[in-house]
């Protein structure tokens, strides 16, 4: 090529023309390394059934065979595809005679030949096996067919057998990355294996797709280099051109410089013909889309629209009318499956302007331009008709025309009704559209669902579910099903007869069901009454997502401490953190929890129906609320024993686990210009389960310190930083501000002892809220108050860590008053209803035994003379109370055993009148003493039994110390001694005790092992979240007042049964007596 032919091009080469910013990175470097190198990986490999075309001036031009008349077809389209990669959009510029076709194109053509000629299976050439080729998407020919069904095989197509034999699935083959057949030797071993196995070893090699170093195009073995005949050598007195003089000619050829040597186009060269570069380049890309069947031509446009505007609405991939239309960044349009398609095989950039362009870039083009292209008239076809049609409904019309041809062919003159039925053309008999599987019914109603979909997106902004269901009312409507009618109207209109998701989710987690007996009962009750009354699964989870924490925005200020700002956090790993407590040791537990502060948030917009209704009722308004809302927290934390669960084969293993809890007590603000605040909310039942919420779940027992202290840390820090805070969080459709007040009173003896860093409850230090001594406390059970703190727990930790003083361990425990470890979490000091209640009923259990056996008379008794007095109580209790033995005591026990009626029994077996009486006396007081302690708001409740509890306690002493003497001589247990001592200064302080208990908590023990049963899986992990989850939801507020609301109701729940029509469907709601 000359100097100005160079110039020429470079000056009509659109992207040479472009603004430097638009350039691609590596455009110049690309052009620079053709112009230097030369690469040979661009020509086309010669082919095994290709002729080598003769030596002389137009060796270096290819000439690809085998086109027939598709190519002269595609030669008089409107349109060229040359501009795919040249730029130009006009025919006369991508079909002038300086032009180059594009090397990809014809490298891609060049690579799915050579696959044509290979084997899916095993690689090696078609030509190598011998014996037919078999398609691998094609459909089994008789004999293959035959033969497999008498070994079993009931196999239909290829793809079936080779999955099952080879393990290969080929059902998402590409036409550009895989070959398309598979040779006569994996035909014998697929028929040898019967269709289900094989037994020769095919290596099935992996296809990758066309890269510059493929190794189909460019193989490095030179024995695989030569495919079909040789080349021929030229004559050895022939002249032999340098490289450069070859590259110049054959540019000069290419390009159509040199027309004398140009063949015409009737001009043969070997078995293949001629054709033009344009004409090429489209049949390669025909080769890629494969859109000839599906898209409309652009011929059908009528001669009359300008060709600018026809360019505008005809793909620039195919050169045929949009269809699914989508735009890259560039503004350019293709069809979306010609993009998708040219994407994958040449790379992901623009076809018109070589910009990137990944498919994740395309996006729909504007309504406006749609409706245009929408109404394009199109030129029908067909002879004799010569209509101007719709683009969106000439499929339609092109439909209307061929079962017309098919009518007359088929069908005399006259015609009956029975004449419009389907017509079965053999095989099996035509199945009902709804005994089809959902796939087949996508593909009959195909043609349809493309209809009401341009229609939704015409006339109802593409709403399409409203169009069908306006469509299936209408048809009920004719049909005189009005009560169905009725049905799918109301669904519409959001009032149907379906319960609501709250409903549906409380009734799965208040009854425990797991997934496959909820999707059960849901597909039952469906089957049985036709309608859907419970909601599927995929609602419920839905619905769940708004009540478990990380679900509502929220904002700390100041922000918190060491604590991530993210909101949308749910369910993480307790064990977070693990290598930086616990001296790099492998964790040996495993934990699951809520962030601390994400779940207070999910617990205050729980209760904000609660907390607004509080406020009207107080009469606060929005204006007077500036100071912000103080919310008071219990926490709880307790050890819930063994809880293994035997899943599968093998030995139960014991599990302990240890749960981490907390109760919104109470929510008060303080309005502008009052002195006292105002309580909005208080929690109706603090030591009910239902109000408990879990943070965190561990399997760990709860006497291992070190692994309780690095679980909880974190738990401890997120707890410190917000009591500096303030949280900002949305409530009542206001940004509201609240604080937070910590209040760790649901432990008992043990748990205190662990986080408080004492020693174990056998101590001689008894209390942990004073520093007596076991013998000082039994001396003076009465005159006593609360000495110890977290604080001074600490200060007491460092001088037993650093023993300044240098003492002795005796004296060195005496001064740190039984503080021997660290304590970690600080803890209300006070005393827990629930586990005094249960430690002096084991007291007094122990009291009715001695009394039994005269212990006062005879002290020191034997072992077995102690089993038989223990015996004879139990059979006792068991005959006049139906008070069954235990063999630890627990809080139901406790609450029968320690009442008037059971001492009356007890008193039967006691041989002494005068110690009966004194049984009666001691637990008469202890009966106007308990009120006390357990009561929610005991100065309300009981305050006569409040007035009289030091006198009370004082006698209390007093006989212990005298009648019961022998017992109590320098001992005494240690809730005995905080019942007598510390009661009355704990409620002066905190005006209760029992609504401080850990009875909540201790309640939830049974729910996690119904959870955990409800939940089972092969993964703890999974399992501890699960239990989790439902445990959380089946504390909250929202559910609770939806299971209150339709509890009382059983017209949902008849309705499920008994399908009959109701007059009124207004409360309409459910019973579900057997599940609660």
């Amino acid at each position: 090529m000359g100097t100005k032919a160079r110039a020429h091009n470079m000056g009509e080469d659109p992207r040479l023309s472009m603004p430097a910013e638009l350039h691609h990175p590596h455009a110049k470097f690309s052009n620079w390394k053709f112009k230097l190198f030369r690469v040979k990986s661009m020509e086309r490999a010669p082919l095994p059934g290709d002729v080598q075309p003769e030596t002389g001036p137009l060796a270096g031009v290819v000439t690809p065979s085998g086109l027939g008349e598709t190519v002269e077809e595609v030669v008089g389209l409107p349109g060229s595809v040359m501009s795919l990669c040249l730029g130009s959009k006009s025919k006369e510029n991508v079909e002038g005679p300086e032009q180059r076709v594009d090397l990809k194109l014809q490298e891609m053509d060049t690579h799915m030949n050579h696959l044509r000629c290979l084997c899916r299976l095993c690689g090696t050439a078609l030509r190598k096996a011998k014996g037919p080729e078999h398609e691998v998407q094609g459909s089994l020919d008789e004999a293959s067919r035959g033969a497999l069904r008498r070994m079993g095989c009931k196999a239909t197509v290829w793809s079936e057998v080779i999955l099952k034999v080879f393990k290969v699935d080929v059902t998402g083959d590409l036409e550009t990355l895989h070959p398309l057949s598979f040779c006569h030797r994996c035909w014998t071993a697929a028929m040898r294996g019967g269709g289900f196995c094989s037994f020769s070893r095919t290596r099935v090699p992996a296809w990758r797709p066309h890269s510059p170093l493929c190794p189909l195009c460019h193989p490095r073995k030179p024995s695989l280099q030569r495919r079909g005949r040789k080349r021929r050598k030229p004559p050895r007195g022939a002249q032999r051109l340098t490289k450069r003089t070859k590259w110049d000619l054959q540019d000069s050829t290419a390009t159509g410089e040199k027309k004398a040597g140009k063949p015409g186009p009737d001009h043969h060269q070997g078995p293949g013909r001629w054709v033009r570069p344009s004409a090429q380049k489209a049949q390669w890309v025909k080769t890629i889309t494969h859109c000839q069947q599906d898209h409309f031509s652009a011929r059908l446009l009528p001669d009359k629209l300008p060709v600018d505007f026809q360019n505008s609405v005809t793909c620039q991939v195919c050169d045929h009318l949009l269809s699914d239309p989508v735009q890259s960044p560039c503004r350019h349009l293709f069809c979306r499956g010609c993009i998708l398609k040219y994407s994958r095989v040449l790379g992901a950039h623009c076809p018109a302007c070589t910009l990137p362009c990944s498919p994740a870039d395309l996006t729909t083009p504007t309504k406006a331009f749609l409706a245009v292209l929408h109404s394009l008239p199109l030129l029908c076809p067909r002879e004799g008709c010569g209509e101007l049609v719709r683009l969106d409904l000439f499929r339609a019309h092109c439909l209307a025309h061929q079962l017309e041809e098919e009518e007359k062919d088929q069908w005399p003159p006259e015609r009956s009704a029975n004449s419009y039925l389907p017509v079965n053309k053999g095989g099996r008999p035509r199945q009902h559209l709804l005994s089809l599987t959902r796939r087949a019914q996508k593909h009959r109603l195909k043609d349809l669902k493309t209809h009401v979909k341009m229609f939704a997106d015409k006339e109802e902004g593409g709403d399409i579910k409203s169009v069908c269901l306006t469509l299936f009312l209408l048809a009920l409507r004719a049909g005189n099903e009005h009560r169905q009618a009725d049905e799918l109207e109301a669904m519409m209109q959001g009032r149907g007869f379906g319960l609501h998701p709250a409903v549906c989710l409380a009734i799965r987690v208040n009854t425990f069901l797991s997934c496959s007996q909820y999707h059960k009962m849901y597909r039952t009750v469906k089957a049985t009454s036709g309608r859907q009354i419970f909601q599927p699964l995929h609602t419920l989870r839905n619905a769940e997502k708004e009540l478990l924490p990380g679900y509502h925005p929220f904002e700390w200020q100041p922000a918190l401490r060491n604590v991530s700002p993210a909101c949308q956090v749910g369910i993480i790993d307790g064990l977070s953190g693990w290598t930086a407590s616990v001296d790099d040791s492998p964790a040996d537990t495993i934990s699951r929890r809520f962030r601390y502060d994400v779940a207070l948030v999910s617990a205050l917009k729980d209760l904000e129906e609660d907390i607004v209704e509080g406020l009207r009722e107080h009469g606060l308004e929005d204006s007077s609320c500036t100071s912000g809302f103080t919310v008071t927290i219990k926490e709880s934390c307790d050890g819930m024993g063994d809880v293994s669960e035997k899943h599968g084969g093998g030995p139960a293993i014991p599990e302990k686990a240890v749960r981490f809890s907390f109760t919104v007590m109470s929510v008060s603000v303080l309005a502008e210009g009052e002195e006292e605040a105002v309580t909005v909310f208080r929690e109706q039942k603090p030591n009910s389960e239902m109000s408990c919420k879990p943070l965190c779940l561990m399997f760990v027992d709860e006497s291992d310190h070190e692994t309780l202290t690095a679980i909880l840390g974190p738990v401890v820090a997120e707890r410190n930083a917000m009591k500096n805070s303030r949280l900002i969080l949305a409530m009542g459709g206001l940004p509201r501000s609240f604080r937070f007040h910590f209040r760790g009173t649901g432990y008992d003896e043990k748990m205190v002892r662990e986080m408080e860093g004492l020693e174990a409850s056998g101590s001689t230090y008894v209390c942990t809220l004073c520093d007596a001594t076991r013998a000082e406390a039994s001396q003076n059970m009465v005159l006593h108050s609360v000495t110890r703190s977290h604080d001074e727990n600490l200060d007491r930790y460092e001088m037993w860590r650093s023993n300044p003083y240098s003492e002795s361990a005796d004296e060195l425990r005496d001064r740190v008053k039984g503080v021997s470890a660290k304590p970690f979490m600080e803890t209300q000091p006070t005393l827990d209803a629930l586990h005094c209640d249960i430690g002096n009923a084991t007291e007094f259990y122990k009291i009715f035994q001695d009394e039994i056996g005269e212990v006062h008379c005879r002290p020191n008794p034997s072992r077995e003379e102690r089993r038989s007095w223990r015996a004879a109580l139990d059979k006792q209790l068991r005959k006049k109370m139906k008070l069954k033995p235990v063999m630890r005591m627990n809080g139901n026990f406790a609450r029968r055993l320690m009442t008037a009626e059971a001492v009356e029994v007890v008193c039967e077996l006691v041989p002494s009148q005068q110690r009966s009486e004194a049984l009666r006396e001691l637990m008469n007081l202890y009966l106007q003493m308990k009120p006390v302690w357990r009561a929610t708001c005991p100065a309300k409740e009981c305050p006569d039994q409040l007035c009289r509890y030091s006198f009370n306690s004082q006698r209390f002493a007093d006989l212990l110390s005298s009648t019961f003497k022998y017992r109590y001589d320098g001992k005494i247990t240690n809730y005995l001694h905080k019942t007598l001592a510390h009661v009355p200064e704990i409620i002066e302080r905190d005006g209760s005790i029992g609504a401080w208990a850990s009875e909540g908590n201790e309640s939830g023990n049974k729910l996690f092992r119904r959870f955990r049963k409800m939940n089972a899986r092969q993964s703890k992990a999974f399992e501890l979240e699960d239990v989790l989850k439902h445990h959380w939801l089946y504390t909250s507020k929202y559910l609770q007042k939806f299971m209150e609301a339709h509890r009382n109701s059983a017209k949902a729940f008849q309705a499920t049964i008994d399908p009959v029509e109701t007059q009124d469907d207004t409360d309409m709601s459910l019973d579900v007596p057997d599940f609660l």
